[in-house]
C-alpha cells in the first residue's frame, strides 16, 4: 500500500470511535499506525500537540496532515474527499449501479438483527453503516439489560457478534452514508455521499439516532476541547476535573455514573425537578450521591461554556429557577444566573432521527422526523407508506429506545422485507439487473 499516504491514528483504550475510524481505513485496505495514549501521558501530550490541544480520541493525521477526530473523517468521507487525500480513485458516477436484493440502512442493533434474518432468508443483504457505525449501543459501556447475559457485556462487543454473526449468514456490510433515496421507479435507486449508486428490491431503513446538542454559546467551539457527546470516549482525558452532565434520562444517568472513576466530582444538571431515567439508574447514581461523588442540579440550564481550544473548558454560565426550564424565564426574578467552574462538559440531553435522506420519499414521517410505520396486529407492521420501504429501531421507536426492542423491530422488518419480496411484481427489478448484466459483457 505503499502508494497510499501515510496514515496515523492515535487512539485510545475502550473508544468506539477509534475503533469505527480503523474499521473505515481497513475497509478501505489501507495501511495504517495506531498510537494508544492510554497510560502513556508522553504520548498522550504528543496527541495533544499535534491535535492542537484537542485531547479526544481517535486523531487521524494524512502525511502530517490533521484531519481530526471520528467526526471529521466521517465528513471527509461523507464528501468524498477523504478518498482524495488518500489517492483512492473516484467512485463510479452511477451509470451502471450495483443492483442488490435488500439494502440495509444503518449497522446498530436493529440493521444487524434485520441483517441476520435477511442473510438466512437468503435475500442478500447490503448493510450501508452511516456515519455512525454500531449506532449508539457501541457508547454504551455496560449493557446489563440484553437477554441472555446474565453478567452483561459491552455495548461494543456485542454489536461485533451481531455483525460477525450477520456476515457469517452473508450479509455484506460497507462504510456508506446514503445521500437520497430514489422511491419513483423500480427499483428503487439508493445514492450515496460518496458518489456510489446502488439499485434495491427492497430497503429497512434502521438508521438510528444522533445526540442532540444545546445550540449554545462556546458549544462547537469547544466540542472536542472538553465539551463531548460520548463520556465513554472522552472521560478518561479530563481526569481529576470537575464535569458536568447534562440531561435527566437514562443515558445521562448512566454517563454521570461513568465519569465518576475519573472526576473530582460530577455534576448532574437537568431542566426540570423529575427525571425521565429509569428507577435503576436512579437508584445506582443516588448510591453516588450519597458517597458525595456526584451531586444533582435540578431546575438548571447551561446557556453558555466558556474557555478555549487551548485551555479547554474553565466555566460555564448557569441559570435557575424553582419551576424549572428556566432558559425560557430569564425574564422572572426567580430565575437566577451564575457562573460555575467546571473542566468538562458532557451532553445527553436525547437524539434526533437519522432520515433526512427520505424526506424526498413517499415515506411519511412525523415532526420530529420519525418513521411512521403500520404498526398494529399481524404481519407487515413495519411497512412505510411505500411499498417495499420499512423502518425500524430508533429511527421508528422514539418510546422505548431500548436494545432489545430495537433488535425485534429489526427482526419484523426482515420478516416483512422478505414477505415482500417473494410476493411482490419486481419485474421491473429483474429488467433492470438483466440490463445492467448485459451492459457488463
Amino acid at each position: 500500500m505503499s502508494e497510499h499516504p501515510h496514515v496515523e491514528i492515535y487512539t485510545k483504550e475502550n473508544c468506539p470511535y477509534c475503533e469505527k475510524a480503523k474499521d473505515l481505513f481497513d475497509e478501505k485496505g489501507i495501511e495504517y499506525e495506531t498510537y494508544n495514549v492510554t497510560g502513556d501521558d508522553d504520548l498522550f501530550e504528543e496527541m495533544v500537540e499535534r491535535a492542537d490541544g484537542r485531547k479526544t480520541a481517535p486523531e487521524v493525521f494524512i502525511d502530517d496532515e490533521l484531519i481530526g477526530g471520528w467526526d471529521e473523517t466521517s465528513a471527509l468521507e461523507e464528501t468524498g474527499e477523504l478518498d482524495e487525500k488518500l489517492c483512492i480513485a473516484a467512485a463510479d458516477g452511477g451509470d451502471n449501479p450495483e443492483h442488490r436484493k435488500l439494502i440495509i440502512s444503518g449497522s446498530g442493533i436493529a440493521g444487524l438483527t434485520a441483517a441476520i434474518y435477511a442473510a438466512r432468508g437468503n435475500n442478500d443483504p447490503l448493510i450501508l453503516q452511516g456515519d455512525e457505525p454500531g449506532g449508539q449501543l457501541t457508547l454504551t459501556t455496560d449493557v446489563e439489560n440484553y437477554p441472555g447475559f446474565p453478567d452483561g457485556i459491552s455495548g461494543p462487543e456485542l454489536i461485533n457478534n451481531m455483525q460477525e454473526q450477520a456476515e457469517r449468514f452473508g450479509a455484506e456490510v460497507k462504510m456508506g452514508i446514503i445521500e437520497d433515496v430514489d422511491d419513483s421507479s423500480r427499483p428503487f435507486r439508493v445514492e450515496l455521499s460518496n458518489g456510489d449508486v446502488y439499485t434495491t428490491d427492497a430497503f429497512i431503513a434502521a438508521s438510528g439516532a444522533s445526540a442532540r446538542t444545546l445550540s449554545i454559546p462556546g458549544e462547537d467551539d469547544l466540542m472536542g476541547y472538553g465539551v463531548s457527546t460520548c463520556a465513554t470516549c472522552d472521560g478518561a482525558f479530563f481526569r481529576d476535573e470537575e464535569m458536568v452532565v447534562i440531561g435527566g434520562g437514562d443515558a445521562a444517568f448512566e454517563e454521570a455514573s461513568f465519569l465518576t472513576k475519573f472526576a473530582k466530582k460530577v455534576y448532574l444538571v437537568h431542566r426540570r425537578e423529575e427525571f425521565r431515567a429509569e428507577k435503576y439508574w436512579q437508584d445506582r447514581v443516588q448510591e453516588k450521591v450519597d458517597a458525595g461523588e456526584i451531586e444533582i442540579m435540578k431546575n438548571t440550564e447551561v446557556t453558555e461554556i466558556h474557555g478555549t481550544p487551548e485551555d479547554g473548558v474553565d466555566y460555564v454560565t448557569m441559570v435557575t429557577n424553582p419551576e424549572g426550564k428556566p432558559s425560557q424565564k430569564l425574564d422572572e426574578p426567580e430565575t437566577e444566573e451564575f457562573e460555575f467552574d467546571a473542566g468538562a462538559v458532557f451532553l445527553a440531553i436525547g437524539h434526533t432521527p437519522n432520515t433526512d435522506y427520505l424526506e424526498d420519499t413517499g415515506v411519511e414521517l412525523d415532526e420530529e422526523g420519525y418513521i411512521r410505520t403500520v404498526g398494529g396486529k399481524g404481519g407487515g407492521q413495519t411497512k412505510t407508506d411505500v411499498a417495499g420501504i420499512f423502518g425500524a429501531g430508533d429511527v421508528v421507536d422514539f418510546h422505548y429506545q431500548q436494545a432489545v426492542t430495537a433488535a425485534g423491530m429489526g427482526c419484523k422488518a426482515a420478516l416483512d422485507a422478505d414477505d415482500y419480496l417473494e410476493t411482490a411484481d419486481l419485474g421491473e427489478a429483474t429488467a433492470a439487473q438483466e440490463g445492467a448484466a448485459a451492459s457488463d459483457d
